[in-house]
């Protein structure tokens, strides 16, 4: 008979969550503000995970543009995040006689080698028309578009007998192509580079886009002319070494180490005065400070999280201070304890949750639009989404449990008494 009046006395979890949820909507204003607070939290975390997720997307995709063997060399770091900048601004510059001596002695050992210098933001004219001010030209040799991942659409590259006879050619991206020359082949027509006049021997097929750039608004000279018109004591040639294959990476970078102190002049017991970089070592170096950021987001989430289950806790205790006579009707009409428990532990996870969800929704969309601004697809971080679920879940049931046990063990006379 004792077990049947227990039955009859025990409430559905379905009508305990209805009852959470009511007493909730009560006071909505102090319900929104608490859920607030929890989801300032939850979209930090989420926000910079998944901006970083779309970060890291887009230097991997852009990265792409060399071929996986392929490294460079310059004066100064391809990334640097940490460190004193000094350490490299006191190297002397790559200069065209270096880079053509080092060139020359990697060819010997059959690795080609590109010289690339460039200047960015010029115009191109051909006869009335220009480009906007928006084209890079690129000094450079024949074994650019090997290293960098380009091919002809037609016409032909530049060549080492261009380079050795300082011919005025240009090879021009897609871009140029159909701004200058809509309807005219532009094979043998002369073009306005900086200046000076070029003839169009070859065209580039469209590339699209790296680090949110248009690589299809490029034209190609001869290094030898670049130099001669554009060189000047503050510049510094960079170089792109082809390997024979991933496998021999580690090889070649070993001789072109060597070879390239050569051609510096460097003594044996002087530092290398210049960097070596690959896609891997940028992707390092990315990752490092990635995960630095990562640190450093989680640690202010965590903070902020912290405070809101305090927020929580606190807005628990006045609602059972506040409800203490209802408390008290429910157990004297047989409400049982871990029923009260139950309640007040769905109202605290519901107001953690309720503050998770609306946080990942906003920091999805506030990576989102920061990975559109970068030409990168649609970014769930889902290992973090589903933390900050699971850190929601014990917020809610860790700060919501000592107010549901305060709650639960209420004495019945006592909390009808109450005023």
């Amino acid at each position: 008979m004792s077990n049947l009046n227990n039955k009859k006395n025990q409430i559905r979890k379905a009508d305990l969550f209805i009852l959470a949820i009511g007493s909730l909507g009560s006071n909505k204003l102090r319900t929104i503000l608490t859920i607030l607070g929890v989801s300032i939290g939850v979209f930090s975390v989420i926000g910079v995970m998944t901006g970083l997720t779309a970060v890291k997307t887009n230097i991997n995709e852009g990265l792409n543009f060399l071929e996986a063997s392929v490294f460079q060399i310059k004066r100064e770091p391809s990334m640097q995040f940490f460190g004193k900048k000094s350490n490299w601004r006191k190297r002397p510059k790559i200069n065209p006689q270096q880079a053509d001596q080092f060139k020359e002695a990697m060819e010997e050992e059959g690795i080609p080698v590109t010289l690339i210098a460039n200047d960015g933001g010029e115009r191109i004219q051909y006869k009335n028309k220009k480009t906007s001010p928006r084209v890079t030209v690129i000094g450079t040799n024949e074994n650019y578009l090997i290293t960098n991942k380009f091919e002809l659409e037609y016409g032909r590259n530049l060549t080492k007998g261009d380079l050795a006879f300082n011919r005025p050619v240009v090879v021009i991206g897609k871009e140029i192509e159909q701004e200058l020359f809509p309807i005219e082949n532009p094979m043998g027509k002369r073009v306005l580079v900086e200046d000076d006049w070029y003839e169009v021997i070859g065209i580039l097929k469209e590339k699209g886009e790296r680090f949110g750039s248009s690589m299809d608004n490029i034209v190609m000279i001869p290094l030898t002319k670049f130099v001669e018109i554009h060189w000047n004591p503050w510049r510094s040639m960079q170089i792109s070494v082809q390997a024979p294959s991933t496998i021999e990476m580690v090889a070649t970078k070993d001789l072109a180490v060597g070879k390239m102190r050569l051609a510096r002049g460097l003594e044996p017991e002087e530092k290398n005065d210049f960097e070596i970089s690959s896609n891997d070592s940028a992707q390092e170096a990315f990752n490092k400070i990635a995960f630095v950021v990562s640190i450093g987001g989680l640690l202010i989430s965590s903070i902020a999280l912290l405070c809101s289950g305090i927020g929580i806790m606190n807005i628990m205790l006045v609602s059972v201070t506040e409800r203490t006579r209802e408390i008290g009707i429910r157990k004297s009409l047989g409400a049982r304890k871990k029923d009260i428990l139950y309640q007040f532990l769905i109202e605290s996870v519901f107001l953690s949750e309720m503050g998770a969800l609306l946080g990942i929704i906003l920091g999805l969309a506030a990576g989102n639009i920061f990975a559109f601004q970068m030409n990168v697809s649609v970014m769930i971080p889902w290992g973090w989404v589903f933390t900050a679920v699971f850190s929601c879940s014990v917020i809610g049931i860790g700060f919501g449990l000592y107010p549901a046990w305060h709650a639960a063990n209420l004495k019945p006379v006592d909390a009808l008494r109450y005023e």
